[in-house]
């Protein structure tokens, strides 16, 4: 061998027939044995537990993360010697109110913003970065007496809504976390702030049940008045975000004093004297998990690439939502967009392995036979026979949101669908309509205005606004008719969401 093929050979980038390549693992359950297995699993575990996913939201600062990190202490999801190790490490950094939180916030690019930035500037880093700033969804799991409950903790700041609605997405249920201290419910539910957003957010992404949790009422001395008026203002906009009177539901707690979390309010005086009703985590108990599309074919959109770091969870790792079918382990599946497929070597679920999982599912997905390059977030994982559309242009029917500014023909913005977000143009304003029914109320309008009603018609472009035009990639996409999960669309232009919707018709 000579200079030349010995140094190529070092670096390992020729094919070398005699290389150890793990075998895949096989299939080792029919589609209708699985089928079976998740229709009954969905009625209850051996306990009779039914699992469903619940996302975090509330302005920044509000305490998201302190009340979960209380509540699995006081669940014992959290043991005593954890929790004081991070105490004196948050303490260390004279940062000691944050040790509840930081069993969520459990990175060093967390915990030192913890640290260094004033509260009102205060951003939630998640864990596992994967390109540019894009970073997974923290998830925790606990159990109530009738649910298992996955827990996705999203960022509060809104600079990270993009995080927020990547979480949003892979969600059953909304757990609201609002801040009953002087001026910080106003700051929150005031034009502009968090909590108002992440209503309309989660509402337009398919979440139907909230449960709000007014926290910080210790600071105000647990005034039933304070408590009150949060509930009366926040009330009408529920009910107009769409969220039904039913299905939403309210709780006074201190998350840093553990009061109203998981015991009930007798047992604190201050409270008691005028609240005699249910806990937060009573309540939590008490959310229905939705109708799963098991039948439907299967579809996984990717939010997360990593590299596993244990011998067990080793190799290449996606996480993501199961919307809608079936999965198991070695089960072969086409990515989309491309040309490639990919094997199913394990899957996590609920911190253990698991032979299969099924819709409403959130899962980590570690394959085999494929190259990370051909992976990112957004990508579909979908069966080979059964593959979602790939597509540039589509109808959208929307309800826009709260703007200063109309929108117009050819208006530039950001279109977010599941953890993927592209830039598209409003390529054409089809129609406003009635927001009861859905009647063509005025054909090709010029302009659509704050909370009008539409169908639109929206083109993906290129990464370029000015100078050549770029080639523009398709998306995965379906209709929502064909699947819910997958037809439902955000627009965003200038840091503020502006439309949400449903996809309609594909072009």
């Amino acid at each position: 061998m000579d200079q030349q093929q010995f140094d190529m050979a070092s670096l390992n980038l020729q094919n070398n027939p005699d290389a150890f390549e793990e075998e895949p693992p096989k299939m080792t359950l029919a589609r209708e044995k699985v089928l079976q297995q998740a229709r009954e699993a969905l009625q209850g575990d051996s306990k009779g537990k039914r699992g469903i996913s619940l996302v975090v939201i509330g302005h920044v600062d509000a305490g998201k993360s302190t009340l979960m990190g209380r509540v699995l202490y006081e669940l014992g999801r959290v043991d005593q010697k954890r929790r004081i190790a991070n105490e004196r490490a948050s303490g260390k950094l004279g940062k000691g109110s944050f040790s509840w939180a930081w069993e969520l916030d459990g990175t060093i690019e967390e915990r030192q913003r913890c640290a260094t930035e004033s509260r009102n500037a205060r951003v939630h880093f998640l864990s596992k970065p994967t390109r540019g700033v894009t970073m997974d969804i923290a998830l925790q799991n606990f159990s109530t007496s009738s649910r298992n409950i996955t827990v996705l903790d999203a960022p509060g700041h809104r600079d990270f809504i993009p995080n927020m609605i990547s979480g949003a997405s892979q969600a059953d249920c909304a757990l609201l976390v609002v801040d009953a201290s002087s001026g910080e419910f106003e700051a929150g539910f005031d034009r502009g702030g968090q909590t108002r957003e992440h209503l309309l957010l989660v509402r337009s992404l398919g979440v139907s049940q909230v449960v709000v949790a007014v926290n910080k009422l210790d600071q105000v001395d647990w005034d039933r008045e304070r408590y009150e008026k949060i509930v009366e203002d926040l009330r009408p906009f529920l009910l107009q975000s769409g969220f039904l009177a039913s299905k939403t539901k309210f709780v006074p707690v201190s998350a840093i004093a553990g009061v109203n979390l998981v015991n009930q309010a007798s047992n604190f005086t201050a409270l008691s004297t005028w609240y005699n009703g249910t806990t937060l985590v009573d309540l939590l108990d008490e959310l229905d998990p939705p109708v799963r599309s098991l039948d439907s074919p299967l579809r996984v959109p990717i939010s997360n690439v990593f590299k596993g770091q244990t011998a067990l969870s080793s190799g290449l790792g996606v996480s993501g939502r199961v919307c809608s079918g079936v999965i198991q382990v070695g089960e072969r599946l086409r990515v989309l967009p491309g040309d490639e497929y990919t094997v199913v070597r394990l899957i996590e679920q609920d911190e253990g392995s698991a032979e299969w999982a099924a819709a409403g599912s959130n899962v980590t997905l570690y394959l085999s036979a494929i190259d990370p390059i051909h992976l990112s977030i957004g990508t579909v994982l979908c069966p080979p026979t059964e593959l979602v559309p790939l597509v540039t242009k589509f109808v959208a029917q929307v309800i826009i949101f709260d703007i200063d500014l109309p929108i117009t023909v050819g208006a530039s913005v950001e279109l977010f669908h599941h953890s993927r977000d592209v830039p598209a143009t409003l390529s054409r304003l089809i129609a406003t309509l009635d927001r009861a029914t859905s009647v063509v109320l005025k054909p090709n309008p010029r302009v659509l205005a704050k909370l009008a009603s539409a169908k639109v018609e929206v083109t993906l472009r290129g990464n370029t606004i000015n100078g050549p035009s770029a080639q523009v990639s398709p998306i995965p996409l379906e209709t929502f008719k064909t699947n819910k999960e997958m037809g439902r669309v955000l627009l965003r232009r200038g840091g503020e969401t502006i439309a949400a919707g449903i996809v309609i018709e594909l072009l």
